[in-house]
């Protein structure tokens, strides 16, 4: 049980899920920073 994380993971198993989520979130934000310039673009607020 010493080598259990708290999540039930391994350390690999926890390195992949990281590399994922980097990719997921950066595509999240990339996508939000594009919509947040577009609705700028349109309708801009000053």
């Amino acid at each position: 049980m010493a080598d259990q994380s708290l999540s039930g993971l391994t350390e690999q198993q926890a390195k992949q899920f990281h590399e994922q989520f980097k990719v997921t979130f950066s595509a999240f934000v990339g996508i939000a920073a594009l919509v947040h310039l577009y609705v700028f673009a349109i309708n801009p607020w000053f």
